[in-house]
């Protein structure tokens, strides 16, 4: 018992001293400490990419897609009825065959029997003709004479009146010559009438003429379509026919197409035509109207654009063909469902420079690309991955961070073309855009701007490239 009271006691004693003496000594070093130095704290420099804008040369493009259809096409079709007798034999589909070349040939018998009968009927006219002519000359030889018998016959009759006042002949003898003097004017009378007639003759022979020489003409013109001949340098479509064939008049022969020229009619959407006449009517220096009312109106504007149209074909992965071709109709209406337009371009000599593997001609239905660049004009161009919800990051001259809305003209792949700088958007000739990625972004925050003179190259290259696909 008294062991364990001695412990207690001194337990009891020693455990406050203990943890007083701990409480002095952190109070000691806390009083001896040295005080926390506080640091400012500031935004990081920001380094970013910016490149200075400025005005460059830039080619409005445009891409339409349609397929090729040759500029002229005939489908051939047979004028008379008849058997063919005669077919050439490059006359196959996919042949060609030279202009003026007789390619096709009705049997003209039927139509030539005819017309050796209009050439008999217009020579027997022509010779009744010629025979009224001759008729018409005795008639008036035989007209003087029986005028100059009735003269004498008259003077014969004044005499014999004369003497039969006189009682010295018979009155039998004064009658009979009465006689013949009437009789004479009766034959000058029914001369006189023959006379007259001759005109209402000749007109009427003239008249057959007229129609023989018709019928003629028209049996000549039907056995001239007895012969179809190719009317242009072509290549030979569809042949409807063979030989020895009967075919009636109005039935298909075959299809022709012109090997001069091509066109496409591509569709292009109306929101990429609108810049494309904005850039060619500036390129031209015409800032009115254009009224279409006038085909040629509208002719001259398409050439005062000075587009340059480019036509490559539709999967050729190495766009190494490429076909120069001239815009020259628009369509009459807007596609509605599609929002497009119609454009046709035209391409001239398809079929040289063929280059086998490489070039081939430009084929009915091969489907096409047609891009349409606009001439140059300094613009003010910015990259797309700059525009941050409409709105930009510029480099101050101090090299802080501004943040300003600016107004998107149209946007051409990557590029976008801004309205120049006003008092609330745009950015200024010579301000540093920021191309790089600032993520966080504050208003006012520092930046340290490298220039980015290859992207800038890189830029100004895309703005003028002769092709949207000149990336390969």
């Amino acid at each position: 018992m008294g062991i364990y009271m001695k412990k207690f006691f001194q337990h009891f004693f020693t455990l406050p001293l203990i943890f007083i003496s701990a409480i002095v000594i952190v109070v000691v070093l806390v009083k001896t400490k040295a005080p926390i130095e506080h640091e400012q704290a500031t935004y990081p420099v920001k380094a970013v990419q910016v490149i200075s804008v400025q005005k460059i040369p830039f080619r409005v493009r445009a891409t339409a897609f349609g397929h090729v259809e040759p500029s002229v096409i005939i489908n051939a079709k047979s004028e008379v009825s008849g058997k063919i007798s005669y077919i050439h034999p490059d006359l196959k589909q996919g042949a060609s065959i030279a202009k003026g070349t007789v390619v096709l040939r009705i049997e003209p018998t039927t139509f030539e029997i005819s017309l050796n009968q209009s050439k008999a009927g217009l020579a027997g006219s022509q010779s009744s003709l010629a025979q009224l002519d001759a008729e018409l000359i005795s008639t008036k030889q035989s007209y003087a004479i029986a005028k100059e018998k009735l003269a004498v016959e008259l003077d014969e009759l004044a005499r014999l009146q004369a003497l039969w006042d006189k009682r010295l002949i018979a009155r039998s003898t004064l009658d009979a010559e009465l006689k013949n003097v009437l009789s004479l004017e009766q034959s000058l009378q029914e001369i006189e009438g023959k006379l007259t007639s001759f005109d209402s003759r000749r007109s009427s022979i003239k008249a057959q003429i007229k129609q023989s020489e018709s019928q003629v003409n028209q049996s000549q013109d039907t056995i001239g379509r007895t012969e179809v001949i190719m009317p242009f340098d072509a290549r030979v479509g569809a042949v409807s026919v063979e030989k020895d064939e009967f075919t009636p008049a109005g039935s298909l022969l075959f299809e022709a197409l012109g090997v001069d020229a091509v066109e496409i009619n591509a569709q292009l959407p109306v929101q990429q035509f609108r810049p494309l006449v904005s850039a060619g009517l500036a390129a031209s220096n015409n800032k009115h109207s254009i009224s279409l009312q006038n085909p040629q109106n509208l002719q001259a504007a398409l050439a005062n654009m000075q587009l340059e149209t480019q036509v490559r074909l539709v999967g050729d992965l190495d766009n190494s063909a490429v076909w120069n071709g001239n815009l020259i109709r628009l369509s009459e209406s807007v596609d509605p469902t599609r929002d497009t337009l119609g454009l046709v371009i035209a391409v001239e000599r398809p079929y040289e420079g063929i280059i086998p593997g490489v070039r081939p001609p430009l084929l009915k239905g091969m489907y096409t690309s047609v891009e349409l660049l606009a001439p140059a004009k300094p613009t003010l161009v910015i990259p797309r991955k700059s525009v941050h919800q409409g709105r930009v990051y510029l480099a101050a001259a101090d090299n802080t961070l501004i943040i300003r809305p600016i107004k998107v003209l149209f946007s051409q792949g990557e590029l976008l073309v801004i309205a120049e700088h006003d008092d609330s958007t745009g950015i200024k000739q010579g301000e540093r855009l920021i191309i790089s990625d600032v993520i966080p972004v504050m208003q006012g925050m520092p930046l340290k701007p490298i220039i980015a003179s290859d992207y800038l190259q890189q830029l100004e290259h895309d703005a003028l490239a002769p092709s949207l696909m000149d990336t390969h």
